[in-house]
């Protein structure tokens, strides 16, 4: 029986220079569908509520609006969903990765935050992800997020039932999963090969009771483990 082939994910692409959006365009290819593209806020607004497309890859520093860039485009989508009523999902795609940058965009409601170094393979993978409810972020950003909303939680790690559940190995591979690494950057960072780490995460899992990388996030950081 033949599996039905799974349709590209739609997206609208919101950045105000338009070679890199044309770059963008050609570098993806066919992997997503772009069914819109806008330079600046107010545009981009306009378009997002007509199509409103399952992702939207957002650049941080926009002109237009209320001089909050990308900020400003969220916060006028609030509440907006696709068709088959999932929400709009937002995925800053920007060269900044200052720390004020990643918290102030995912604050505002963003699911995921990568930099413009990123490769066209990661790139796809990440809006996928997104669509799909999980929070992407390119490695090392989410421990901007991880110490912003943690510290604000207030919350200290403690030594819980749930966390003894897991080997060290186990621990390790779980706090960087959770701060947004991919598995074979897991594998190169601990010495071990790709499908060990696969293990380890379906483990994880398990243990857990989760279902996802966000809910791993989630978890990890409520109890300030990164």
């Amino acid at each position: 029986m033949n599996t039905p082939e799974k349709k590209p994910v739609e997206v609208v692409l919101v950045d105000d220079h338009r070679m890199f959006r044309s770059g963008v365009r050609a570098e993806l290819g066919g992997a997503v569908s772009i069914v819109g593209e806008a330079p600046d806020v107010d545009t981009a607004i306009a378009v997002i509520r007509d199509v409103r497309p399952p992702v939207v890859l957002l650049d941080v520093h926009l002109p237009g609006g209320n001089g909050n860039g990308g900020i400003d485009v969220i916060h006028g989508c609030k509440g907006l969903e696709t068709a088959d009523g999932q929400p709009v999902r937002f995925l800053a795609l920007s060269v900044s990765d200052a720390a004020e940058d990643v918290i102030a965009v995912i604050r505002a409601g963003a699911r995921g935050y990568v930099t413009k170094t990123i490769s066209a393979t990661d790139l796809t993978r990440a809006i996928q992800r997104v669509a799909d409810g999980d929070a992407v972020f390119s490695p090392r950003l989410a421990g901007f997020v991880l110490d912003a909303f943690g510290a604000a939680a207030g919350e200290v790690a403690q030594v819980d039932e749930e966390l003894d559940r897991l080997s060290a190995r186990e621990r390790e591979v779980m706090r960087l999963i959770a701060r947004g690494y991919q598995y074979k950057e897991v594998a190169k960072e601990l010495f071990i090969s790709v499908k060990t780490v696969e293990t380890h995460v379906s483990s994880v899992l398990r243990k857990l009771q989760l279902s996802s990388r966000h809910e791993l996030t989630a978890w990890a950081m409520g109890r300030r483990l990164l």
